[in-house]
């Protein structure tokens, strides 16, 4: 590969000279051989199409899956992180926002800025092909992790057969908490006691965390690093949305107990309490869809999975709909965004490189197994594949809003700094005890504002 010696001068930063707990990990040089195998946290079934498609272009590559799951992303950077700190090291993996900065951070994922320096005249109609909150996520401290291939946003997903029975329509894009609030009570009960208006998983993503968003406040404070302008120059010249943006997300402190984070807490806690929401008991989100395609939750936050994931799930089109999510002091949006990432010490970066600019190509984004067709079961970045041939099969009908979402100018990703996997568990057991109860908001909150100080105490001493 041809390097520009002068950028990469000008380029190092922060992040890419990070070593964190894969030092020693590096493998050896291999010696040179016909086929290259690699390593690939990835799902199986989605990527042998696009593996195949590679290997009729550049021949001489096997690939290896490693199956790693869990229920969270948090749980599977987890696992990641074990088996590399246990001396086994993969070539790539997968990552959402959730564990991006955290791979980044322990200096896990490679920068890829020079990578993408070297490829701009090939990855020139990608960008251009995307929201620029898409790569932003993508960003750490002026430097590039990953390649952005879904995401998703939460809105609010509307049961119909609810909506319709309580005499509402799926509300316009300006609605309001106030209008929410009335569809949640309108809708509690129809279909007996277990029949809520309102519904959400405790975890980071999608949770509880649009309420604090739209309120004007965050379970950790919010910065733009410095830097990032070689991207938006490169990639976005002409793009007056990319005046504002920087060289990636920071979250500088704490800020579970502002007061408006507080109040978001009480009002979701108040949904619970007053019967128009279930109990922390209900479970996870398999629990969750199951009650929301049985008619017994009339609105949840989702992305544009569930287009797909609603109808493999046996709701037929027609009968689910998705909006903004409603104005309260802002109408301000969260979402996640994931992209595959190039370990740091893999001996076969530059062919995992050229695979991954090749997957992330409109034919081949197309032929992943069951992500995209028949049903889309994710968020495209691209934004040529977020068309109504492709919701045509599923709906919802303003299925537009998915890609509407990542180009209001103020989304944001949820709060994912480097200790992502330890803030999310703060932010689920403190928020699972203002919900059982045994805390109230306040309480909860400033519980786990004082754990998080400590935490970035520790770790940014």
């Amino acid at each position: 590969m041809k390097h520009q010696l002068s950028r990469r001068d000008m380029l190092k930063g922060t992040a890419a000279g990070a070593v964190g707990l894969v030092a020693g990990l590096a493998p050896a040089a291999v010696p040179a051989q016909d086929v290259i195998t690699l390593r690939f946290q990835q799902n199986e079934a989605r990527f042998t199409p696009v593996f195949e498609n590679f290997n009729e272009i550049m021949p001489g590559t096997d690939v290896e899956f490693l199956n790693i799951t869990g229920i969270d992303h948090e749980e599977v950077a987890s696992k990641i992180l074990n088996m590399l700190a246990a001396g086994q090291p993969l070539d790539a993996g997968y990552a959402a926002t959730e564990a991006t900065v955290l791979y980044a951070g322990q200096g896990v994922a490679a920068s890829l800025t020079e990578r993408v320096l070297d490829a701009q005249d090939e990855l020139a109609d990608y960008y251009a092909d995307m929201a620029p909150i898409c790569p932003e996520t993508m960003l750490w401290e002026g430097n590039i992790y990953q390649l952005p291939d879904s995401c998703n946003a939460p809105n609010m997903f509307f049961n119909m057969n609810l909506l319709e029975q309580a005499g509402l329509d799926t509300p316009p894009a300006d609605w309001t908490k106030d209008d929410f609030h009335e569809y949640a009570v309108a809708t509690t009960g129809l279909g007996g006691e277990e029949t809520f208006g309102y519904a959400w998983v405790n975890r980071l993503w999608g949770s509880w965390g649009p309420w604090y968003f739209v309120n004007g406040s965050n379970f950790l404070t919010e910065d733009r690093s410095p830097g990032g302008e070689w991207f938006w120059e490169t990639f976005y010249p002409d793009n007056d949305d990319v005046a504002h943006r920087g060289g990636g997300f920071r979250w500088p402190a704490p800020s579970a107990n502002d007061p408006a984070t507080v109040e978001a807490l009480e009002y979701v806690t108040s949904l619970t309490n007053e019967g128009i929401a279930p109990g922390i008991e209900m479970g996870g989100g398999a629990s969750l869809v199951g009650l929301f395609v049985s008619d017994k939750i009339a609105m949840t936050p989702m992305g544009g999975f569930g287009a797909g994931y609603l109808v493999n799930n046996g709701m037929e089109k027609g009968q689910f709909d998705a909006q903004l999510w409603p104005h309260w002091k802002s109408q301000r949006h969260q979402l996640g965004v994931g992209g595959n990432w190039i370990f740091t010490g893999s001996p076969n970066a530059d062919r995992m490189w050229d695979f991954l600019k090749f997957s992330i190509q409109v034919d081949q984004l197309l032929s992943q197994a069951g992500r995209y067709r028949p049903l889309m079961t994710t968020t495209p970045v691209r934004r040529s594949m977020a068309i109504a041939e492709a919701y045509e099969p599923t709906g919802p009908a303003n299925w537009s809003v998915f890609y509407e979402t990542l180009d209001r100018p103020d989304t944001a990703p949820i709060p994912a700094p480097p200790e992502a996997n330890a803030v999310t568990n703060i932010h689920t057991r403190f928020t699972g005890l203002a919900l059982s109860g045994e805390l109230t908001p306040q309480e909860a909150m400033d519980q786990a504002q004082a754990e998080l100080e400590t935490l970035f105490a520790r770790t940014r001493a």
